[in-house]
């Protein structure tokens, strides 16, 4: 009962907050100032300090090119508290843009460097040492996704700078004993080589057991989704004028500075089972560049006799604008009260939205903004903490220098912030 009242606030401090989108004009909503509302600060670094077997190891992949320190860029963040710690195990992907990558998963460790924490390779560092000549390991990562089941499910793109060394496949990875628990190698046909790039996976679990039913993988650059029915072990591909980018929203402008994304699809979410019993479950996605939030019925998604290859027309009519934002945005999550959350990019904020309401502006709300510490959220996730709380967890990264005028190692480049949903939610302090 304390929760659904605690819902219930919630819902109504969320429908009392505006986000003036037209005007440009955004409200904080709960009339919270900045300090208090700031996200509570977990990693920081101007680069990224990464650890190798030995240092042989280390100095051979600098000579060999394979290491370009100054070239690392995190995107994603995912977190896993294990039986009850309070620390978590913090998880931060490295994609391969380019060759000099050692490394495209990693752990952050308890070790301090002089660059700041070091990181580790996940699930070892001979998972990722071939750089895509042996397709039994990890070529390049963008995202994971952690299930309720303690299993790190890991989008592997297959290559490296639109070169593509090996066809995209997905790992499970028990956390608590680093077996791998199940591998799905992407077929022909549903990835466009040399073009795809997929970047976000989502995954269907069971809400009374550890079953996951399907999984949904998002092709950026190849404007798709990949579904993947698990038990049957099939998969298809959806691909449509909702996947793509639109041309208007190409154009990305982070503290004053502008580069030039061409994405589709990035971030996939789905109706929470406590909300499904009185709303049909549903696939939100977006696409990076562009300001539409897209729905689709996950029963439609969820029928590959839907799908047939190349059908761009196929289930057209199930597909629903539900609005616009007025701007990108770039990760997404969703809380267990089925509050869709976002990371804005212009301004830098997080933005969210109760799925019971229509996606209006007024339905909207920024619920923080930072303009130095929210540059290009890429990474953003809600778990389960010790105490069974939700958290909201964000990466950060200043993507608009490392694609443009080049990252300033003087400064912090990369963050990773939580705060509880809750506490963000209501207005409340994050710590």
């Amino acid at each position: 009962m304390a929760n659904q009242q605690s819902t219930r606030m919630i819902i109504t401090i969320l429908n009392c907050c505006c986000l003036a989108i037209v005007t440009g004009q955004y409200s904080t909503g709960f009339g919270i100032g900045y300090d208090s509302k700031a996200l509570q600060s977990i990693f920081e670094a101007r680069n990224l300090e990464l650890g190798f077997p030995t240092p042989q190891e280390r100095e051979r992949v600098l000579s060999a090119g394979l290491y370009n320190p100054d070239g690392v860029v995190p995107i994603d963040v995912d977190v896993y508290y294990t039986h009850g710690d309070k620390t978590p195990s913090i998880f931060v992907t490295i994609p391969r843009f380019a060759k000099g990558v050692p490394y495209s998963l990693a752990y952050v460790t308890n070790e301090v460097r002089a660059n700041g924490t070091e990181l580790r390779a996940y699930p070892n560092y001979d998972w990722h040492h071939s750089h895509g000549a042996d397709c039994n390991g990890l070529t390049s990562v963008y995202r994971t996704q952690i299930d309720e089941c303690g299993r790190m499910w890991i989008l592997d793109s297959g290559e490296i700078d639109f070169v593509q060394y090996c066809a995209p496949q997905l790992y499970a990875i028990d956390l608590a004993s680093g077996s791998m628990v199940h591998h799905y190698r992407m077929p022909k046909g549903l990835y466009k080589p040399g073009v795809s790039r997929f970047v976000t996976p989502t995954i269907e679990l069971d809400a009374h057991n550890c079953d996951v039913g399907h999984v949904y993988m998002a092709d950026s650059i190849g404007d798709g989704i990949v579904v993947y029915d698990v038990a049957a072990q099939k998969s298809w591909r959806i691909e449509n004028k909702y996947t793509y980018p639109h041309p208007d929203f190409g154009t990305f402008t982070i503290a004053g500075e502008s580069f030039q994304l061409w994405d589709g699809t990035v971030a996939l979410t789905l109706t929470p089972h406590g909300v499904a019993g009185r709303m049909e479950r549903m696939l939100y996605f977006h696409s990076l560049s562009s300001d539409w939030q897209m729905a689709i019925p996950l029963q439609v998604v969820n029928n590959g006799s839907l799908w047939k290859s190349n059908d761009v027309s196929a289930a057209l009519d199930q597909f629903v604008v539900l609005g616009k934002r007025g701007s990108q945005c770039v990760a997404a999550a969703m809380s267990e009260t089925g509050m869709l959350l976002c990371g804005l990019v212009q301004p830098p904020s997080i933005v969210a939205w109760n799925i019971r309401q229509p996606y209006k502006h007024d339905n909207l709300a920024l619920v923080i903004q930072d303009e130095n510490r929210l540059q290009f959220t890429s990474g953003m996730k809600i778990v389960r903490n010790h105490e069974g709380k939700e958290e909201l967890w964000t990466l950060s990264n200043r993507l608009q220098k490392a694609f443009g005028s080049g990252l300033n190692f003087k400064e912090v480049n990369f963050r990773i912030q939580k705060c509880g949903v809750h506490e963000l939610l209501s207005g409340l302090p994050c710590h």
